[in-house]
């Protein structure tokens, strides 16, 4: 069955947005699936609401725990008017993967991240080069160990298995052992490069000439003193890089079947623009294929587009961005050897629960399994992930059950043993507050719809929790949780 116009923004909105609510499908929809289309790609028309200052949620050592810069990266999430470049970011993220388990310094991620966020949807040439130079990907992949006389291959091998032509495409072993020697002198530091630490706050690109190697190269056939910079272009001059680039982001986008003509069409698109991002993502966009039955509800929801959407559609996000105004303008520092502005970290805790809960469904923002990054589709769901699917609902409201207690979480949860998101249940409900009311707004904010029995099942969990038979102030969300946990529980909620 064909797609009417707002289904179609809809299907837009879950997959490059971050959530399809009636107010998102309002805003995004005025002039139709091409406007909508255009004021996601136009991002910049949108203000920058989350252009925080990672300093000001340091303590007065100037650090920053990497659990609350994970965190700040999950707030923009939650309240960014910008969802497409988030999305992107999270996308790239995944490609390039890097991980806080090596990189352990706060400051080297958020910096790799922002080059991905800077980058997201301008020039993948341009990206590629910029985090080749990255030093949390040059320490991530060793190239700080790779020296004339002493190649080190992992960054050469990843920048063409992973990050351009896949495996097993279109280069050999001696490729990556040539390509290794170009990239020799790439480093990090502060001045100059010392080899036996970690990038860190002030850590920038260094080229060490005396640590590169000058003599001739033969890569993909070519032959010259090639630098990694020259690398760079030449895998950028394969078609092979655009194929690669666009199934990557098709699989991430719209489907893990990958058409071949359809890819070889928005492939071609994305070469010839000399690699716009915004032409390759646009292309997917406006693809007849995306909107198709193949496509449409049938991916599974990674952590992120499963839970963040929630706290977004609940209208959490507003507050997360007054309370973190508020902690900025007026900071309460907390007592010890070490200070911190808790109430800062406080309006945090919205993202403390998401980060929580979405690290237990196998998705932890800046620590990607691998080099790979994260297996995707039908590896979102297990046994164990499914159980933590339901229990988000548990955080969601006021007064439900808090999430695992961390060390930041007496600041993060004011005592509670740990952080809610805390969403007031009973506004949700105050034009109808019978159970059937009740069940028919949290299926239009949650974006779901239910017949038959499934929704009789609703209904059956909504009339147990508010016992009375209407919904109050006392019950609320005791009612919320109650239709929320099968809303979750659902097959059709797991699907975008």
């Amino acid at each position: 069955m064909e797609l009417n116009e707002k289904q179609k923004i809809a299907h837009l909105l879950r997959r490059f947005g971050l959530g399809a609510s009636e107010a998102e499908l309002e805003y995004y929809g005025k002039n139709g699936l091409s406007g909508a289309i255009n004021v996601l790609l136009d991002y910049e028309n949108a203000p920058d609401v989350t252009n925080w200052d990672p300093m000001i949620f340091a303590n007065d050592k100037g650090v920053v725990n990497i659990k609350v810069m994970q965190n700040i990266w999950m707030a923009k999430l939650v309240c960014t008017q910008r969802p497409l470049l988030e999305k992107m970011t999270l996308f790239w993220h995944n490609h390039f993967a890097t991980s806080s388990q090596k990189v352990t310094n706060s400051f080297a991620m958020n910096e790799h991240v922002e080059v991905l966020r800077e980058n997201a949807l301008g020039n993948f040439k341009s990206m590629l080069l910029g985090i080749s130079r990255n030093p949390a990907m040059i320490f991530w992949l060793d190239n700080q160990e790779n020296t004339v006389g002493k190649p080190n291959e992992n960054f050469a091998r990843e920048v063409m298995e992973l990050f351009t032509l896949g495996v097993d495409n279109g280069y050999t072993e001696k490729d990556i052992q040539e390509a290794a020697r170009a990239f020799t002198g790439w480093r990090y530091g502060i001045g100059r490069f010392t080899r036996d630490k970690e990038p860190g706050k002030r850590d920038q690109f260094i080229f060490s000439a005396k640590d590169h190697d000058y003599t001739k190269k033969t890569i993909f056939g070519q032959t010259g003193p090639f630098n990694g910079e020259d690398v760079l272009d030449l895998l950028c001059q394969k078609r092979q890089t655009a194929l690669y680039v666009t199934q990557k982001a098709w699989k991430w986008f719209a489907s893990e079947d990958l058409d071949a003509k359809v890819i070889d069409r928005i492939a071609a698109k994305f070469y010839d623009s000399k690699y716009d991002i915004k032409v390759l993502v646009r292309a997917i966009m406006e693809a007849p294929e995306f909107y198709s039955e193949k496509v449409v509800r049938r991916s599974i929801k990674n952590p992120i587009d499963f839970a963040v959407s929630t706290v977004r559609q609940l209208g959490v996000g507003q507050r997360v961005l007054e309370q973190i105004a508020e902690g900025a303008a007026n900071p309460i520092e907390s007592p010890g050897d070490i200070k911190i502005n808790v109430r800062l970290v406080r309006a945090l805790g919205p993202c403390f629960a998401l980060m929580t809960s979405t690290s237990s469904m196998g998705m932890e923002l800046m620590s990607p399994p691998d080099v790979s990054g994260w297996r995707t589709g039908s590896y979102w769901i297990t046994s164990a992930t499914m159980v933590e699917r339901i229990k988000w609902a548990e955080r969601l409201y006021v007064g439900g059950t808090p999430a695992p207690a961390s060390n930041l979480a007496a600041n993060v949860g004011g005592g509670r043993g740990g952080p809610l998101v805390g969403a007031q249940a009973f506004p949700l409900f105050q034009e109808n507050p019978t159970p059937d009311g009740a069940v028919k707004a949290l299926c239009s904010i949650f974006d779901i719809e239910l017949t038959g029995a499934k929704y009789a099942n609703l209904i059956d969990a909504a009339v147990k929790a508010a016992g009375s038979g209407r919904v109050t102030q006392q019950n609320a969300s005791t009612v919320a949780r109650a239709v929320t946990k099968v809303i979750f529980a659902s097959p059709e909620f797991q699907l975008a």
